[in-house]
């Protein structure tokens, strides 16, 4: 077997958090004033992903386990219970088959997904199941997904959700102040919330899906960033269009401008509707090609995804043993 797979994996494993975290900056609407995004140049340009690049063989089994590295495994259901929060952090820990990772010689490297996410009200139990995992619980919040309670609800949301052990909060954006414009009382928003977080890192869901223009996604991300968001992330998975890689491209140049500016490195978490490997393998090569090699580890990238392990561990096992097997194959835990 090539040394391939466990080398490029076992980087993911040893990576430590080296940037400094996004302080954020004092509101300057000139910094994003003039953006104008050009749609046809986008999309012409995310068309081309995917296409532009081939993963095959021992290459496409080490990019796919990258991916599990930065999969937010997700349950956001009506009718979750502790149950299925069992199960969910259960298959975080043990992401893949053990027989799979024998047989791709990746036993020792400690391979689980960069974070669990669940509602508020299950912090406290997927922070039990998960001791002694160092993986971190991240909770949706304010008022997730809509967001339309009031900013001292979400406030108290946010806080009651780090005093329960989450570690990465995921809020969501008033999005009527994006179609409105009013960048001035996001970005008061956003800095608030960023207060309420703490230690906590922050993931700021612009809902893009509901925003109408890919320049009013560049300013909202511009204006989130500045307020101190650790990621942006384009969906909370609820609304009618989710993650699609023409608003992501618009997102990561955002970044991109963004670090060139200050210094700091903002992450970034498609979310929604990511379910296939394949996916996954597209998403991956845009961030190397656009931010670079550190925006592949899970400190700087997260797939927000429920069912994409899934698919994921059934085309490691085609590598392994060269046919397609049957879903139920690969259970959530």
């Amino acid at each position: 077997m090539s040394n391939t797979i466990t080398e490029l994996d076992q980087q993911t494993m040893d990576h430590q958090t080296t940037h400094q975290r996004n302080d954020g900056i004092p509101f300057d609407s000139d910094l994003f004033s003039a953006i104008n995004i050009n749609r046809s140049a986008v999309e012409r340009r995310a068309a081309t992903m995917g296409k532009r690049r081939s993963i095959k063989k021992q290459w496409q089994a080490a990019w796919l386990l990258k991916a599990i590295s930065c999969i937010d495994l997700t349950t956001l259901a009506g009718d979750d219970t502790p149950s299925n929060v069992t199960r969910l952090c259960a298959k975080a820990k043990s992401p893949v088959r053990k027989d799979l990772l024998e047989a791709l010689e990746m036993t020792d490297v400690g391979l689980q997904v960069g974070a669990v996410c669940v509602y508020h009200n299950f912090v406290p139990h997927a922070v039990k199941l998960l001791e002694g995992s160092n993986m971190p619980v991240a909770a949706v919040s304010t008022g997730f997904p809509a967001g339309n309670i009031g900013l001292e609800e979400k406030i108290k949301q946010i806080e009651l959700s780090v005093a329960a052990g989450a570690m990465e909060i995921d809020i969501v954006i008033s999005r009527d102040l994006v179609l409105q414009s009013k960048w001035k009382e996001l970005y008061e928003e956003v800095a608030a919330y960023r207060k309420a977080c703490g230690p906590a890192h922050m993931k700021t869901i612009l809902a893009t899906g509901e925003i109408p223009t890919y320049t009013k996604v560049a300013k909202a991300s511009w204006v989130s960033m500045m307020a101190g968001s650790d990621f942006i992330k384009t969906s909370t998975g609820k609304e009618p269009v989710n993650a699609t890689i023409p608003v992501s491209l618009v997102m990561i140049r955002a970044i991109r401008a963004y670090q060139q500016l200050t210094g700091y490195k903002v992450g970034f978490k498609p979310a929604g509707g990511i379910r296939k490997a394949k996916q996954a393998l597209t998403w991956l090569i845009l961030m190397k090609e656009e931010l670079g090699n550190d925006w592949l580890e899970p400190d700087l990238f997260r797939f927000g995804a429920s069912s994409l392990l899934g698919d994921i561990e059934r085309q490691l096992e085609h590598f392994v043993t060269g046919r397609y097997s049957a879903s139920f194959r690969h259970p959530m835990g």
